[in-house]
């Protein structure tokens, strides 16, 4: 006596054993990657004419054979009702859910590996859901194509498919498991053969047909993971999910799970097969009509959830070849961090924006039942992975809780539709998605202004001239009568999308985020923030969405502030400038969170450019045999175009004019710019006036405190002062090191020249004296004063006297100078000595009259006992006459000259600026 005992189902078998049967016409035809009902009726006609016209001589092997052997068995003692009867199957905590991707059992080892995982698991029961070895799904696809193409290959590349699963089988298994396994893919491969022959035949395959080829990887791979479980003396099933879940194809390319029918199949199946661990087969699945068919890309992922949904299980670990969910790209952002724990609609959100987390379906079936599924790296165990499950509403309020993670989608096109007959007219917003959905294009984000002037959403940039060719046709009337103004097509755009709970509720988020795209000078374009509270979204250009991930990124503290530093002039100032970054880089790093990149050091003949960042501990030795002839251009674009980095800044450490021209340029791009040159603030009103006004307008900083006074705060004195509206009434100081030092030794019997040499040979001077003693250098810091204060002065319009006899000024080297100086010695000890008489000092100052509106640097007297006459060495001294400070001056004082202030100073500016772009204050 014999039963029909359901298998796999086979479409072939289902067939030939339908044939004494009127066919059953299914109530509602699936449709299936937008065929419609009456079409995907015909192909199943087609095929039922095609395979009962195939004759046994035209299969290898005769199909009809092989079919019938599998599928015919003995009736078994006991009936199917006793046995279900027998054997209920229990739900809840006690499942735990595993599911393993190609990745994971991608060879003999690593199969063997997924096995000891489960056998070490303490779970009273497990179920494993496992996918195709790695690249086999993709491989048996190629079969079909090749077959429906006619092309005889497809027999060359079964055979590599079965050679690859022998090969894993004769490495894992032995013995007798071994020899069934190869019984069985033998089998298996001769009725692929003779199916993919008739295919050939054909030339054509319906989905069903494809999808039940494609599903052997699957039953492979849970074939040979349960008999590596077996072998250890662990009872296993495995289980063909093909007869038990039940899916409902749509129209779009998805399908949607029967869970009451799959539940009632999983209790007869387990009711024939009671285990404790079973190994389920991924990804395929069947109709309502018994028609196998697939749940699609990530499909295994979704069977997992929806087992364990059916089961109720205690958890679902989706076992992977990452350490869990990053917090952003990390192939985009390398300080990208994993994150312990999610909530279901935090990694849905993720999941839609691109970041490989999870499809968004496969959360649905474990959410009803608050069932956590956890992400875990298959090749590092000890990593604890991420946790996606049910989470309280944040009630800190902290933006770092609020906000878990960024993600981007590129290639997208904006598609901007405009009108103010829009305005108010029902039903425009329908019309124009509905010529969208017309052509099958799909929405990724939608913005709307209040006013219902204009529309604006973002599409695959592949679909877009299709969309735009429907709006033009659907609204051709309205833009010919001026009622719509335009269809603009905004290309090369990506969306930014910042994911957290209760974003919208917690002040600040938004203005944070944004803040932190505007100082890393980048252009929003569209902005789209759901009521869900879960994301917001932002549309910029292509171009720009590493930078801009990277700088939300930082500035939500999930990585460190990094900044990438150009340094142009490796002189003295330079020079010390990097070995003061060298030292404190680590600290940096490690207690304020800042990280600073030295990307290209310039100097006026070679430089080194890197794109990472330059060891600091040797750059002077990859100056020497790294570098490349110095192009100024080059240097420049090489930080702005590293889109790795969102904060770029050029550090000018030199005297050059020529350089500080760029400035505007530079900031303009993008480029923060901080610098002890005066040349840019004292040169030409207009250029001054330019540079201000556009760094007022942006973003952008222009930092530049060492211009006066070195290190000292002389620059951010002069603005808390204004900034707290105080009125300055005087600006009188010594603002040369140099001179300082001159003067506060030029006493006694000691000579001017002396003084001078001393000096030079001290390298408090320039290489030329005269330089200094010129006071072209003291009226370049009383003009830059004057201007922040509010005066439009030009450097011309400040009287200056030069130190440098008019006799000297002539002369052709520095040398010539020092060996005539001494012929005025003289000239300066009378001078000296009135002073002195009159109980007086001299000393060099330059003064902003702000009464007068007018500036001055000359050669004063003042009584001995005035702060000016009581320095030492090389000190500057500024006093800030205000209407808060009248009586008594404000005054700074300090070292105003030498390479290590000079450079502390430009230091200083360079953490300014990072607190200002998102690090600790």
């Amino acid at each position: 006596m014999w039963s029909l005992a359901v298998a796999s189902p086979h479409p072939a078998a289902a067939f030939a054993a339908a044939r004494p049967r009127r066919r059953p016409r299914p109530a509602a035809a699936p449709s299936h990657r937008g065929v419609n009902p009456q079409r995907w009726r015909c192909e199943k006609t087609q095929a039922w004419s095609f395979w009962s016209s195939l004759r046994a001589s035209d299969l290898p092997g005769g199909l009809y054979g092989d079919v019938s052997k599998n599928m015919l068995k003995p009736a078994a003692a006991v009936s199917v009702e006793q046995a279900e009867a027998s054997a209920h199957l229990p739900k809840g905590d006690m499942w735990s859910v595993h599911k393993f991707g190609g990745t994971c059992m991608g060879t003999s080892q690593r199969i063997q590996n997924v096995a000891d995982i489960i056998l070490r698991d303490p779970s009273e029961r497990k179920l494993v859901v496992v996918s195709a070895m790695s690249k086999v799904t993709d491989m048996m696809y190629n079969l079909v194509n090749k077959a429906q193409s006619r092309d005889d290959s497809y027999i060359t590349a079964l055979d590599e498919v079965f050679e690859k699963h022998m090969a894993a089988a004769k490495d894992l298994l032995g013995g007798e498991d071994l020899a069934r396994f190869l019984s069985q893919l033998h089998a298996d491969v001769s009725n692929l053969k003779a199916m993919l022959r008739a295919i050939c035949i054909a030339g054509h395959a319906t989905e069903s047909f494809s999808d039940f080829v494609v599903g052997h990887g699957e039953i492979w791979s849970a074939q040979l993971l349960s008999f590596a479980i077996k072998k250890s003396g662990t009872p296993c099933s495995w289980m063909d999910t093909r007869e038990v879940l039940v899916v409902n194809p749509t129209g779009s390319n998805q399908v949607d799970p029967d869970y009451l029918e799959s539940e009632k199949r999983l209790e007869k199946w387990f009711a024939r097969q009671p285990a404790e661990t079973i190994i389920a087969t991924g990804f395929i699945a069947s109709t309502p009509e018994n028609i196998p068919t697939t749940l699609k890309r990530d499909g295994s992922d979704f069977s997992a959830a929806i087992i364990g949904s059916l089961v109720k299980a205690g958890q679902v670990t989706i076992w992977t070849d990452v350490d869990g969910v990053f917090s952003a790209d990390p192939r985009k952002v390398s300080e990208a961090v994993i994150l312990s724990t999610l909530s279901y609609q935090e990694a849905w959100e993720m999941s839609y924006f691109g970041a490989n987390v999870l499809h968004p379906r496969t959360i649905i079936p474990v959410m009803k039942y608050n069932i956590p599924i956890v992400i875990r790296n298959m090749f590092n165990i000890s990593a604890p992975g991420t946790m996606i499950c049910q989470q309280p509403a944040n009630e800190s309020g902290d933006l770092e809780a609020c906000v878990k993670a960024f993600a981007t989608i590129d290639k997208l096109s904006l598609v901007n539709v405009e009108g103010t007959g829009m305005a108010g007219v029902p039903g425009t917003a329908s019309a124009i998605f509905g010529a969208v959905k017309n052509v099958g294009a799909n929405v990724i984000m939608i913005s709307q202004a209040s006013s219902e002037h204009s529309v604006c959403f973002a599409v695959p940039e592949k679909e877009v001239a299709a969309v735009s060719a429907a709006l033009h046709v659907r609204f051709r009337e309205a833009l010919s009568a001026g009622r719509l103004s335009k269809v603009e097509v905004i290309h090369n755009c990506s969306i930014l999308a910042a994911v957290g709970l209760k974003m919208a509720s917690t002040p600040g988020v938004s203005a944070t985020l944004f803040d932190a795209l505007a100082k890393a000078n980048i252009n929003v374009r569209a902005i789209a923030q759901g009521c869900s509270e879960y994301n917001i979204t932002v549309v910029l250009k292509q171009e720009d969405c590493v930078r801009a991930l990277r700088a939300a990124h930082s500035r939500f503290f999930l990585s460190k502030t990094t900044l990438a530093v150009g340094i142009i002039g490796p002189g003295l100032i330079g020079r010390t400038l990097l070995n003061q970054l060298k030292d404190q880089a680590a600290v940096l790093k490690e207690n304020m969170n800042i990280d600073l990149r030295v990307m290209g050091i310039t100097g006026s003949r070679t430089m080194v450019l890197s794109d990472t960042g330059i060891d600091l501990a040797h750059w002077k030795e990859q100056l020497q045999t790294e570098a490349e002839p110095a192009n100024l251009d080059k240097f420049v674009d090489h930080l702005s175009e590293n889109q790795l980095f969102p904060n770029r800044v050029l550090v000018d450490c030199t005297a050059d004019t020529s350089v500080a021209s760029h400035y505007y340029d530079w900031l303009k791009k993008g480029i923060h710019v901080i610098t002890p040159n005066k040349k840019a603030n004292s040169g030409p009103l207009d250029k001054y006036l330019k540079l201000r006004t556009l760094q007022r307008a942006s973003y952008t900083h222009y930092f530049y405190e060492a211009t006066v006074g070195a290190g000292l705060p002389i620059i951010s004195t002069l603005r808390g002062l204004l900034e707290t509206g105080d009125k300055i009434l005087r600006i009188e100081g010594i603002f040369s090191g140099t001179l300082s030092y001159i003067f506060n030794n030029f006493e006694g019997t000691r000579t001017f020249s002396d003084v001078v040499s001393e000096a030079k040979e001290a390298g408090y001077t320039e290489p030329d004296p005269r330089d200094d003693l010129s006071g072209t250098d003291v009226a370049r810091k009383v003009i830059i004063l004057a201007r922040e204060s509010g005066l439009k002065l030009e450097l011309s319009d400040i009287p200056v006297r030069s130190l440098v006899p008019e006799a000297l000024r002539s002369c052709s080297t520095a040398d010539e100078y020092m060996q005539k100086l001494p012929s005025f010695d003289q000239d300066w000890a009378r001078e000296s000595k009135d002073a002195e008489a009159a109980g007086e000092v001299l000393r060099y100052v330059g003064v902003v009259d702000l009464v007068n509106k007018e500036g001055q640097v000359e050669l004063r007297r003042y009584k001995k006992d005035h702060p000016f006459a009581q320095l030492s060495g090389s000190d500057n001294i500024i006093a800030f006459t205000t209407s808060r400070y009248k009586e008594q001056p404000l005054i700074v004082r300090g070292p105003g000259a030498g390479a290590e202030v000079t450079a502390g100073g430009v230091f200083s500016d360079i953490l300014r600026l990072a607190s200002y772009l998102g690090a600790p204050s």
